[in-house]
C-alpha cells in the first residue's frame, strides 16, 4: 500500500496535492474520545461555532474556489457557486435543526408532562464524492456537528485536497480537533471506516454500486444509522411546447452542467415524436457552441473535463457499447486532447435499443428516446431502478399533473432542469437512488434521534385493580 495519496489537476495533469494515507482506527478513536464533551455544550455554542465556520469559508472563498476548480476541473464560476453553497448551509442547517429536531412539549395527562428532545448518535462517518467535494459532505457534516456528533470525514480519493481544506476551515472556526477528523485514503480506508465497530452511523453520497454494498453491510447493524444518497438515471420529457429554444437550454443545463457529473443530471431525453426533429436540431446546434475548457480559461467555459482519464475512458467505452447495441449517434463523444479527460458532449438516439442498460453514465452523454403518446413517455421515464430526479418541459398544466402523479422520483420538476436542487428543501430519491433518508434540509433527521419523556415533578402511583384484600 502506498504511504501517500496524490491528487492531480484533471485539466493539466499537474500534481496538486500530496498527503499521508490515514488509519481508520486512529481517527475513530480520536472522535470517540471527543464527541461527548462537544455534545454537552449548549446548542447555542455549537450554532455560534458553525456561524464562525461560515465566516472562515467566506474569508477564504477565493482560495477555496481556486482549489476546487483545479482539483475537480470544473469552471471557476461553478466552483465559486459551490463555495457559496458551503457558506449558506450553516443558516439552512440551523433553521432545519429548529424545525426538525428541536425540543418541544407534547400533550400529556393531568399532573405530568411529555417532552420531545433529540440526542446525537455519537461518532458519524461521512464518505464524500468527487463531483461536489465541498458542498455535499458539508451538507452532512454541518448538521451532524450542530446536533452534537463527532465526524470522521473521508473525502473521495480523487479530491483529497478539497477535503483537507474543508476540515481546516472547521478547525479554524473552533470545532475541536477530536470532533472533526480527516481520513485520507482510497477504497480500502473507506471500507475500514464503514466497517468500523465504533462508528454510530454512516452518511454516504456516491454511486449506487457502493451504496448497495453499504446497505448490505449494514443489514445486520440496525443500531447504526445509514443515510444513502446515490445516483440517478434521470429522465427529462419534452412535450407540447412551442418554445423549443428554451426547451433545448433546459435540456442542455440538465444533461451537461458540471460535465454531466451530477447525480441529478438528465441521462435520458424522452421527446414527443412530433417535436423530435426540430428539438434535436436545436439542441445539437447549441451543444456545438458550448465551450469545453480549463477552469480558468477566458472566455469562461460552460464545462470542464471529467474528473480523470479513467472516467473518460469508461465513458467512451459506454458510448461505443450503446452504438454496438443499435444506438444512432447524433453527436459523437469526442476526446479533444488525447491524454486529458476533456470530452465534448455526446447525444445518441437509443429508441431502437431494446436492451438499454439501466446504469448511471456519470458524464456528458445524453440518450434520446422517442415516444408517440404521453403515457408511453411516463412509462419510459419510470423504466429504471433509480428514482432521483425527473423533469417535464411542457406548456400544459394538465400534463404536469399527470407527470407529477405518475413519475417515480424524489425530485419532480416542471419547466426547470433536473438539477439545481435547493438546500432549503429535502433532497433524495427512491429505488436505487437512496434509502429513504433524504438529505439537505432533512439531514437533521438522521443526525439526531428523538427521545420522548413522560415526566412529573413527584412520583405518584396506585394499583386500582387485581389486588387481594389486605
Amino acid at each position: 500500500m502506498a504511504d501517500q495519496l496524490h491528487s492531480y489537476e484533471p485539466a493539466t495533469g499537474t500534481l496538486l496535492w500530496s498527503g499521508d494515507i490515514g488509519d481508520a482506527d486512529t481517527e475513530v478513536a480520536a472522535a470517540r474520545s471527543g464527541w461527548a464533551s462537544w455534545a454537552a455544550l449548549p446548542l447555542t455554542v455549537r450554532i455560534e461555532t458553525m456561524r464562525r465556520f461560515g465566516n472562515v469559508v467566506r474569508q477564504r472563498a477565493d482560495a477555496f474556489a481556486d482549489l476546487l476548480a483545479r482539483e475537480t476541473g470544473k469552471p471557476l464560476w461553478e466552483s465559486r457557486t459551490e463555495v457559496e453553497s458551503v457558506i449558506a448551509k450553516v443558516d439552512i442547517s440551523v433553521a432545519a435543526y429548529a424545525e426538525r429536531t428541536s425540543q418541544r412539549r407534547l400533550d400529556a395527562p393531568m399532573g405530568s408532562r411529555m417532552a420531545l428532545r433529540h440526542k446525537p448518535h455519537g461518532v458519524l462517518a461521512v464518505l464524500g464524492p468527487y463531483n461536489f467535494p465541498a458542498h455535499l459532505p458539508n451538507g452532512h457534516i454541518v448538521p451532524a456537528l450542530l446536533a452534537g456528533n463527532a465526524v470522521v470525514f473521508k473525502p473521495s480519493e480523487k479530491t483529497p485536497a478539497v477535503g483537507a481544506f474543508l476540515v481546516d476551515c472547521y478547525r479554524a472556526a473552533g470545532v475541536p480537533d477530536a470532533c472533526i477528523r480527516l481520513l485520507i485514503g482510497g477504497p480500502a480506508e473507506g471500507k475500514a471506516l464503514a466497517d468500523h465497530a465504533e462508528i454510530d452511523g454512516l452518511l454516504f453520497t456516491g454511486s449506487a454500486r457502493t451504496g448497495l454494498a453499504l446497505n448490505r453491510a449494514f443489514a445486520n447493524k440496525p443500531e447504526k444509522i445509514l443515510a444513502l444518497e446515490m445516483g440517478g438515471n434521470n429522465p427529462i420529457i419534452v412535450w407540447d411546447t412551442p418554445d423549443l429554444h428554451t426547451a433545448a437550454v433546459l435540456v442542455i443545463q440538465s444533461a451537461f452542467t458540471t460535465a454531466g457529473q451530477r447525480c441529478t443530471a438528465a441521462r435520458r431525453l424522452i421527446v414527443d415524436d412530433k417535436l423530435y426533429d426540430p428539438l434535436i436540431d436545436t439542441i445539437n446546434t447549441m451543444v456545438g457552441r458550448l465551450i469545453v475548457g480549463s477552469p480558468h480559461d477566458d472566455p469562461a467555459p460552460f464545462m470542464g473535463p471529467v474528473i480523470d482519464n479513467d472516467v473518460a475512458d469508461q465513458l467512451t467505452e459506454s458510448f461505443l457499447a450503446l452504438l454496438m447495441r443499435g444506438g444512432r449517434p447524433i453527436r459523437h463523444l469526442e476526446r479533444t486532447i488525447e491524454d486529458k479527460p476533456f470530452l465534448v458532449p455526446a447525444i445518441i438516439d437509443v429508441t431502437a435499443v431494446t436492451d438499454r442498460p439501466d446504469i448511471e453514465l456519470f458524464g456528458p452523454i445524453l440518450q434520446v428516446i422517442r415516444a408517440d403518446d404521453f403515457d408511453a413517455a411516463i412509462a419510459e421515464a419510470n423504466n429504471t431502478r433509480y428514482g432521483l430526479s425527473a423533469s417535464l418541459i411542457s406548456q400544459t398544466p394538465a400534463l404536469y399533473d399527470r407527470f407529477w402523479s405518475g413519475v417515480r422520483a424524489g425530485i419532480v420538476n416542471w419547466n426547470k432542469p433536473t438539477n439545481g436542487a435547493s438546500s432549503s428543501a429535502p433532497f433524495g430519491g427512491v429505488g436505487w437512488s437512496g434509502n429513504h433518508r433524504p438529505s439537505a434540509f432533512y439531514a437533521a433527521d438522521y443526525c439526531a434521534y428523538p427521545v420522548v419523556s413522560n415526566e412529573a415533578e413527584s412520583a405518584r402511583a396506585s394499583l386500582g385493580v387485581g389486588l387481594r384484600d389486605a
